[in-house]
């Protein structure tokens, strides 16, 4: 069992060309124990947002705060507090924060062996 407190989860810059304003904090992980998911926490600053890209994997998003953005290349979601998001291996994605003055923070959700 493992159990801690975001606050207190190392925050990092994400290696991810093309990415402006985001950070990573990863508070379960194999590294844990978690034998079949990671869940990272990512927060895109005001004007922030990822680069578009895809993954070979599936990923799930939870909003815990904020409003953003999630791009597709055929449309765009409008995301708020609340929302969950899937998003399925080979759909190219990028979160956009167009917020003045409040970050996005959301739960991303992986298989553990591809953190």
């Amino acid at each position: 069992m493992h159990v801690t407190r975001l606050d207190e989860v190392e925050r990092t810059i994400p290696e991810m060309e093309g990415a402006k304003g985001v950070y990573k904090q990863t508070p379960l992980s194999g590294e844990h124990g978690a034998p079949t998911f990671s869940f990272r926490v990512f927060t895109i600053e005001p004007g922030g947002h990822t680069p578009l890209h895809e993954h070979s994997f599936e990923h799930m998003n939870y909003i815990i705060s904020g409003e953003g953005t999630l791009v597709a290349e055929d449309r765009e979601y409008e995301l708020r507090e609340g929302d969950f998001a899937l998003v399925l291996p080979g759909e190219k994605h990028q979160y956009r924060n167009a917020s003045q003055n409040r970050s996005l923070v959301m739960i991303c959700a992986v298989p553990r062996e591809c953190e």
